[in-house]
This record gives C-alpha cells, sequence and structure tokens, in this order.
C-alpha cells in the first residue's frame, strides 16, 4: 500500500518540487528548509534523509535492516543507503523519471536511486512517532518487503541457484567415483539404503529451493504482464466539488 501511496502521491505532483514523508511525524518536517536550501543553493536535483540510528525499534528488525543493506550492496549494481527511508525532496524532473518506470511491483529506494540523479543525504535520530501508535508493519511483512527488493533489484539469487546446482552435481558425481571403485577394489556390496534416501532427499532439496528462486522471478513476470493499475481513486476533489 506505501508503494501505491507513493505513486498515486508523485503522479498527481503538479509542482516543480515534491516531497515524500511519513504522516506520522516521525520525519522531522523542520527538515525540508534544509532540503530545499540544498537543491536551490547546492545544485543538487534530490535531498534525502537517512536514520543515524534506530533508537525505539525492536532488536530483531533492527538487526534485519542493518544485514539487509550490506547483502543489497553486495549483490546489486544499485547503491543502498544504510537507513535510507522515503524522506525526501526532489525535482520535478527526478519525480517524473520515477513515474516513467511503472512496473507493478515497486521499491522505492531502489528506484530513486536507479534513476540516478544527483543526490545529498542528510541524517536525522530516530525518534518515536507520535501519531498512529506502533508500526503495523509485521515482521514477516517487513522480510516481504525485502525479497521484493532483491528480486527487482538483483539476479544474483539466479547465479546462486545454478552454483548450488552445479556444485551438488560435482559432488554426487565425486561420490558416485568413490562408490564405483570401492566396489570394485574391495567388493563391498551395494548396501546402506538409508544414506542413499538420505542422499535423494537431499538433492531434491536443493532442486526445489532452485526451483523456489526461479519461481519468485517467474511471479513477478506474471504480475507485470497483467498490468493492472499500481493505485485506483475514488474519489478527488473535483468530484467531491460537483
Amino acid at each position: 500500500f506505501k508503494e501505491a501511496a507513493i505513486y498515486a502521491g508523485l503522479k498527481h505532483a503538479k509542482g516543480d518540487y515534491a516531497v515524500i514523508i511519513d504522516a506520522d511525524l516521525q520525519h522531522p518536517p523542520h527538515l525540508i528548509i534544509d532540503m530545499y536550501k540544498a537543491i536551490k543553493e547546492e545544485g543538487y536535483d534530490s535531498v534525502a534523509c537517512k536514520r543515524t540510528n534506530r533508537k525505539g525499534e525492536p532488536l530483531l528488525r533492527s538487526l534485519g535492516a542493518k544485514i539487509f543493506y550490506k547483502l543489497m550492496n553486495l549483490i546489486s549494481k544499485t547503491k543502498f543507503v544504510d537507513g535510507a527511508t522515503d524522506y525526501r525532496m526532489m525535482k520535478k524532473k527526478m519525480y517524473q523519471s520515477v513515474l516513467e518506470l511503472g512496473e507493478y511491483n515497486r521499491f522505492s529506494k531502489g528506484l530513486f536511486e536507479w534513476v540516478g540523479f544527483k543526490t545529498k543525504w542528510i541524517g536525522f535520530e530516530n525518534v518515536e512517532r507520535k501519531a498512529g501508535g506502533k508500526s503495523r508493519i509485521p515482521f514477516f511483512k517487513s522480510v516481504s518487503y525485502a525479497i521484493e527488493a532483491i528480486v527487482s533489484f538483483s539476479t544474483a539469487p539466479l547465479m546462486l541457484a545454478v552454483g548450488i546446482g552445479l556444485l551438488f552435481c560435482i559432488i554426487s558425481f565425486i561420490m558416485i567415483i568413490v562408490i564405483i571403485v570401492k566396489t570394485l577394489m574391495l567388493g563391498d556390496p551395494t548396501s546402506g539404503w538409508p544414506s542413499l534416501v538420505c542422499i535423494i532427499f537431499m538433492i531434491s532439496g536443493i532442486q526445489l529451493f532452485c526451483l523456489g528462486i526461479i519461481g519468485e522471478y517467474l511471479a513477478k513476470m506474471y504480475i507485470e504482464t497483467k498490468k493492472r493499475p499500481i493505485y485506483i481513486i475514488d474519489e478527488t476533489e473535483e468530484d467531491v466539488d460537483e
């Protein structure tokens, strides 16, 4: 829902600048002045904000976020800034470029970086939200969102699947040779069906794992081919005036 809301807001923006900010006041509104000055006086196309700490967040969520950013910078060509938020000001040419990326499965933090405009980062201390109570995003929803980012901005999981499959093919080939040599030289009968079953299960598990990774990419392609709208407007100010 957040990604659709960001897209809808930018789609209907008409000014020379657009600002994205959370409504729960975790993003300090006074930084908008600093953003505007940086764009006007320093020549930046965008000014974005990042957290300098994760005060008030659960330890597991904070640790997961740090791992996520390190992983993304390792496997993706797009740069991801640790602690990055969606809080930013952009020139019209930048947010219009973001809108040209009409994909249904969106990860805005990555899209903002992908378009490649000159961006300045401002740090701020994380504070407890002033409205809306606690975060309503479950941990597993955050994990799903992270997977969305990985699949959208990296093909490394596909190469991982290929590498794992190749590795286990080599291991299986070596094991077959060992069994043949052992049988011919020592006359060891072919026995131990439990170990054989374990090997079969292991290889089957690896195959399913690799198919699951490929399935994630195919699922994204399937959704994109439907060309469903990213958002639907129920009512606008023009409708109310009428």
